[in-house]
């Protein structure tokens, strides 16, 4: 499997089909802040392709879907991806298993009934498995073990780092610096008073952006209860001037006040969303958002010259464990902010894998 992957990858990336014209201005990122590695400013690098050739409607990505659709194989594949993600998280010195115990051996459960909305129903999609658990984010397995695999995605992204702690420094610095710039540079006077996270799982970005912006009130919303419990568990633990708010909620219906946010967050949600999911997050964020606000969706880069170049065993580990991989890379996530009606619409890679995408509300 592995070298019928290897030739039809090396094929198309051969061809060039999704090569983009030689005229696009390249948009590498602002410079990863990388002083206190002492190795210098690093810029992040785009690929050659308009997004990987194992996305999309390529041959590859055909018969990876072929594969995966092949139910004993996507079982091993499913486990496979699993022991991946956890050893690697292990060997990075990330206690995962220990974060897992002490979750689900905690109070969690009693947080649990106070936060959920029984009358939530659930939009289809997000009932699929993914992230290699057969009930996607509604289970207490995914929410034990959602930051220790958040704290992953920052050490592959800067695999340099000396400790999880300095990757989370600059993948989550350059994340709050794009926000930060974007906002100063279009929104003129409008400070961020009020911050929704949207998709904030167990409340991770959420935290950052309050302690970002420290006079602000951020509300963390999710469709996971499961996710919301272990975050407002945890914040009740925490001293801070504004406490913040979880909410369980659709993202595409919040059920919250027009004109409400100065400040829509979507941190690492898009990928996990089919194409007409994530237009409705970019329309619900438009509209609870005040003129002169900010939205900021991170998430991989189609561009990434990392993801473009994995190998056929981790493309297609990834791709088992992400069932809207696809949409995700073939929506041009720019163009449906601007037909939303958003301006100012910004795209930089701020790491290696990642991009954050910054738009305004028009006053």
């Amino acid at each position: 499997m592995v070298a019928i992957l290897a030739r039809a990858g090396a094929t198309a990336a051969a061809s060039g089909s999704l090569q983009r014209p030689t005229d696009r201005r390249r948009r590498n990122a602002a410079v990863v802040v990388a002083a206190a590695t002492g190795t210098g400013p690093a810029v992040p690098q785009e690929g050659a392709l308009e997004r990987p050739a194992w996305s999309g409607e390529t041959p590859l990505s055909r018969l990876v879907g072929a594969l995966i659709a092949f139910k004993p194989l996507y079982s091993l594949m499913k486990l496979a991806s699993r022991e991946v993600i956890i050893r690697t998280a292990e060997k990075s010195n990330i206690p995962w298993r220990d974060m897992t115990k002490k979750v689900l051996e905690s109070d969690v459960y009693e947080v649990f009934e106070r936060i959920r909305d029984p009358n939530l129903v659930y939009p289809d999609y997000y009932l699929s498995p993914f992230h290699a658990y057969d009930e996607g984010n509604l289970s207490w397995l995914a929410a034990a073990e959602a930051e220790p695999a958040t704290m992953s995605i920052a050490k592959r992204a800067i695999p340099e780092a000396r400790s999880i702690e300095e990757a989370n420094q600059i993948v989550r610095g350059n994340w709050l610096n794009a926000i930060e710039e974007h906002h100063l540079k279009y929104s003129g006077n409008c400070q961020i008073n009020d911050i929704l996270d949207i998709g904030c799982s167990v409340g991770v970005s959420t935290r950052y952006l309050a302690e970002k912006f420290p006079s602000a009130q951020a509300v963390g919303l999710d469709l996971s209860p499961y996710f919301l419990a272990v975050a407002a568990q945890k914040e009740e633990k925490l001293s801070r001037q504004n406490p913040i708010r979880w909410v369980h909620a659709n993202g595409e219906a919040t059920g919250l006040p027009s004109d409400s946010f100065d400040l829509v967050s979507l941190a690492y949600v898009c990928h996990e969303c089919p194409a007409r999911a994530i237009t409705g997050l970019v329309k619900e964020a438009f509209r609870v958002l005040r003129p002169g606000g900010t939205i900021a969706l991170t998430d991989n880069s189609p561009k990434s010259k990392v993801l473009q170049e994995l190998s056929p065993v981790l493309f297609t580990l990834m791709k088992s464990t992400e069932p809207f991989l696809d949409e995700y890379y073939m929506l041009d996530l720019e163009e449906t902010m601007r037909q939303v009606g958003f301006v100012n619409v910004c795209s930089i890679l701020t790491d290696a894998r990642h991009r954050t995408v910054t738009a305004t509300v028009p006053y």
